[in-house]
């Protein structure tokens, strides 16, 4: 069975990225996949800032990654790039951490002049943690995720029509009927 692991570089539980990520889960948990996500923010502060690499809970997290054939890297864009939490973790993984596994990033960004950020400044990390089959990543504006309130969020429609292709591109088989 593929096993996927999703990354969430949401500093907040409020940020518009968490819609995105419940459509991602939403759309995986109908796949014949195992699936496991990582909520950076969820991780020990103190041990990702001081880069604790023998933390219990970031070789956890770390192992999920290592089981799984499918990567997918959630983040917002600060500063035309992606955000601190990202790259905190990520120096956390072991070398070539990425190697034979299928990338699909997704970022979301407050303008069209941040659309350039996963060519320009994640990809280049990710190849350095071995990765060699990064998908054509998913940029979405904040303007297209609304929020409803109580942790809910609605993506524009064109979005979700972004989403699924790319999604549909990791090749996972076998999923069934999505009710979104």
């Amino acid at each position: 069975m593929n096993k996927v692991t999703v990354i969430s570089a949401s500093p907040s539980e409020k940020s518009r990225l968490n819609g995105i990520l419940n459509y991602v889960n939403t759309y995986l948990e109908h796949a014949d996949i195992e699936l496991d996500v990582i909520e950076i923010r969820n991780l020990p502060a103190e041990d990702l800032i001081h880069a604790n690499f023998s933390s219990e809970e970031i070789q956890e997290a770390n192992n999920k990654i290592a089981d799984s054939s499918f990567v997918v890297i959630l983040t917002p864009i600060y500063k035309s790039s992606f955000s601190g939490l990202l790259k905190t973790y990520l120096d956390l993984l072991p070398q070539n951490s990425l190697d034979d596994k299928t990338i699909l990033p997704i970022s979301i960004g407050g303008t069209f002049g941040h659309l350039l950020m996963i060519d320009y400044a994640l990809k280049p990390v990710l190849c350095a943690l071995g990765a060699t089959h990064i998908l054509k990543g998913v940029f979405v504006l904040d303007s297209q995720v609304k929020k409803l309130g109580n942790h809910l969020f609605e993506l524009e429609a064109e979005v979700k029509d972004r989403l699924n292709t790319s999604l549909n591109s990791l090749e996972i088989k076998s999923v069934s009927n999505i009710p979104i």
